[in-house]
């Protein structure tokens, strides 16, 4: 019950959230079609402002809790970083990809639409479009909700921070060029000064405003303040911008959605299956090999079992536009995180003797 309370209502009901957003974007997008339009048409070099401003405010609260001191203490426990950053970045992106082939680009493949027209003026297959924000949701580890989901696990708290800290700085500088080639390996155009636009937009300049703004408020009202009222009023934040994203999403693929209800099923099966792989060769494979606490095991397991579905579904949007198949892939990675995250976590708990000498 204790962990029950740590959940917003945000948090704890996200997937209704979501469930909600997407019954009311398509409402919206029958009753007012031209809003998502117009919307999106505001744009400066392919970035759509408004939801430009939205993203940004999904980023910042990730971001601000970050307390990057924290990094240099990493060197004590090398062993789940190092974990972390292999499965992160080594077998995840790709695994991701050879999971979304298999089932959108082989298996489910005729049971998918046909082509669209992507922001960038160009037709292309719709299958390649969903494994385009598959790849989009494999290159970027969780750098937010993992911190509840190791609290509930009970896990090392202070070294999942470290890794979260770690990852962010990672993604900086891996996660364009591992974009770049997938997505390309995907046959899908690649606009580079787009993507390195968006992880500037959407990673460096709220991991900027955060440690800025975190060090001067802590400066100035103290760390008590910020954790005990600053924290708690801005964490709804990220969220509520989110879920308004997904409305003005669905509002523009509403159309597609009614006509092919089965799409989120045939999307979010190899996500599904991607987060149970990386999770087991985490938590039962590695973890245990590197005999790790089940405190380090648990978060180091979920960290890059879970995504980061904010920096994708902002990607994905910049890259291809709201309308895209690839935004819509981010959006179902949306709908199954939650659920599937408070699973791997009741298996994190159920398993712990495995890391007890």
């Amino acid at each position: 019950m204790a962990a029950e309370k740590k959940l917003n209502v945000f948090e704890k009901y996200l997937t209704l959230w979501v469930l909600i957003c997407i019954v009311g974007g398509i409402l919206l997008g029958k009753i007012a079609p031209g809003i998502a339009i117009k919307l999106d048409a505001m744009s400066l070099y392919q970035v759509s402002i408004p939801i430009a401003i939205c993203l940004f405010f999904m980023m910042y609260p990730i971001m601000v809790k970050i307390d990057f001191a924290e990094v240099v203490k990493a060197a004590k426990t090398p062993k789940p970083v190092a974990l972390t950053l292999v499965v992160n970045w080594a077998i995840k992106p790709f695994t991701m990809y050879l999971f979304a082939y298999l089932f959108l680009g082989i298996l489910f493949k005729k049971f998918l639409p046909g082509t669209e027209i992507i922001k960038t003026s160009q037709e292309v297959e719709l299958w390649r479009s969903y494994i385009s924000g598959a790849i989009l949701l494999g290159i970027a580890p969780c750098t937010a909700m993992v911190l509840m989901w190791s609290y509930l696990a009970k896990g090392n708290d202070g070294l999942t921070l470290v890794m979260v800290a770690i990852n962010s700085l990672t993604m900086l500088f891996l996660y364009t060029p591992l974009g770049g080639f997938l997505l390309g390996v995907n046959a899908m155009p690649i606009p580079w000064q787009t993507i390195l636009l968006s992880v500037g937009i959407y990673v460096a300049l709220p991991l900027i405003a955060g440690y800025l703004s975190r060090k001067w408020i802590i400066l100035s009202k103290g760390l008590e303040w910020f954790n005990g009222k600053f924290i708690h009023y801005l964490t709804p934040v990220s969220t509520v911008a989110l879920l308004v994203t997904l409305i003005l999403l669905f509002s523009f693929k509403g159309e597609i959605i009614m006509q092919n209800p089965l799409t989120i099923f045939w999307i979010a099966v190899p996500l599904f299956i991607q987060t149970m792989f990386i999770y087991s060769i985490g938590y039962f494979v590695f973890a245990r090999w590197l005999k790790l606490s089940y405190e380090d095991a648990a978060p180091a397991a979920m960290i890059g079992a879970s995504n980061h579905f904010e920096v994708a579904i902002a990607t994905a949007t910049m890259l291809f536009g709201l309308s895209s198949g690839a935004a819509l892939a981010t959006v179902v990675g949306v709908l199954i995180e939650v659920p599937v995250m408070l699973m791997l976590v009741s298996i994190s708990k159920k398993y712990d003797y495995l890391f007890k000498s």
